[in-house]
């Protein structure tokens, strides 16, 4: 998930972004009474100096960061290493990639401190608690405004526009076996139109001239009108598959700051998208591990992460930042998905949606 365009123009704000490498000589997270607790996560990961410093000082523990690619990277790099694995906790693992990650057997038990404050709709795991939500985003299809308000053309509100003739040659999104927000738009698609009508909707899309790329960074900062990256290019698609608070990104990091946002968001083509943090079933540094997710639930980390990696708080009563209610507000109703099912189609939507649109 995420900006990581975004987030890497925030380091100047006070952000951290660790990153660390795992060697042979490493032990990951330490053994049972290490002060030095490993967290590795999706390279979004993001968090201000302040508040992990004082997470640090009143634990005892030292946060060590491993960055591990995209969250598809992430888990199956865990997988591969859940013996004897880099770190305590995972952080990123998301609804579309849960299954893969609980029935590899990566996560030992733990019902966080706080758990009861955060919303049950989050909690997908709640009667076995091997993960814990940590924050929830919509991908969503969004369109440049100046392009629209320019061709007097109403902007797309739902999947059905998209492959209206008004519409054709406009849409980029990402491949759905490469890419988060691709995997999210094939699942909005399939839960909106069903198994027997996903794969007659993506026809249609194709034959209104939809442009896949492999991943978010080229769709949106390349190839999409709308955002800053995408007028320096001269890029020619108005709509890309993004997140709802892409908006909120553009007025915070336009430079000169935009007095309104200058993209918006097609809301009845949004996915919601959970993220989730788990305690490695091998974890040297379990009693370390523990406290850092009761941290990434508390109240202190949740209202410090919607500015550093554009997601929501799951912790209710969390306050989310001015600029997220006014420029990109989460979608009111947004396709979701269980689990299980996404366990069951997921690999073969990704097959058949290969073979359809790439072909």
């Amino acid at each position: 998930m995420h900006f990581k365009t975004f987030a890497a123009a925030a380091v100047g704000l006070g952000l951290v972004t660790l990153t660390a490498c795992g060697s042979s000589t490493d032990d990951g997270g330490g053994s049972e009474g290490s002060k030095t607790v490993t967290l590795i996560s999706h390279d979004s990961w993001a968090v201000s100096k302040s508040v992990l410093a004082a997470f640090e000082k009143e634990s005892g523990y030292k946060v060590r960061v491993l960055k591990d690619g995209d969250a598809g990277q992430a888990v199956n790099k865990a997988v591969l290493t859940k013996d004897n694995p880099q770190g305590d906790v995972l952080f990123g693992v998301d609804n579309t990639l849960l299954s893969r990650a609980l029935d590899n057997g990566l996560f030992q038990p733990y019902e966080a401190q706080g758990l009861d404050q955060v919303d049950a709709r989050y909690q997908l795991d709640a009667g076995k608690h091997r993960v814990t939500p940590v924050d929830y985003g919509d991908i969503c299809v969004n369109y440049d405004k100046q392009y629209f308000a320019d061709h007097k053309l109403a902007p797309p509100t739902s999947y059905d526009d998209l492959v209206k003739p008004a519409y054709k040659n406009l849409l980029v999104t990402e491949n759905a076996s490469t890419s988060s927000p691709g995997l999210g738009f094939l699942l909005g698609t399939a839960a909106a139109y069903g198994d027997t009508g996903w794969e007659g909707y993506w026809k249609k899309l194709k034959a209104n001239g939809v442009k896949v790329v492999d991943g978010w960074e080229q769709a949106y900062n390349e190839e999409f009108s709308g955002s800053a990256g995408g007028k320096k290019a001269k890029a020619d698609r108005p709509l890309v598959v993004s997140y709802a608070s892409s908006p909120p990104a553009e007025v915070i990091y336009g430079d000169p700051k935009p007095s309104t946002a200058p993209t918006g968001v097609a809301t009845g083509t949004c996915f919601r998208q959970i993220e989730f943090a788990g305690l490695l079933s091998n974890a040297g540094n379990s009693e370390g591990g523990k406290a850092l997710i009761d941290f990434l639930i508390g109240k202190k980390f949740q209202e410090d992460m919607p500015l550093n990696m554009f997601v929501y708080p799951v912790l209710e009563g969390a306050a989310v930042p001015a600029e997220f209610t006014q420029y990109g507000p989460a979608a009111e109703d947004p396709e979701t998905m269980a689990p299980a099912k996404i366990a069951a189609d997921r690999d073969q939507w990704v097959k058949s949606w290969t073979s359809l649109v790439l072909k």
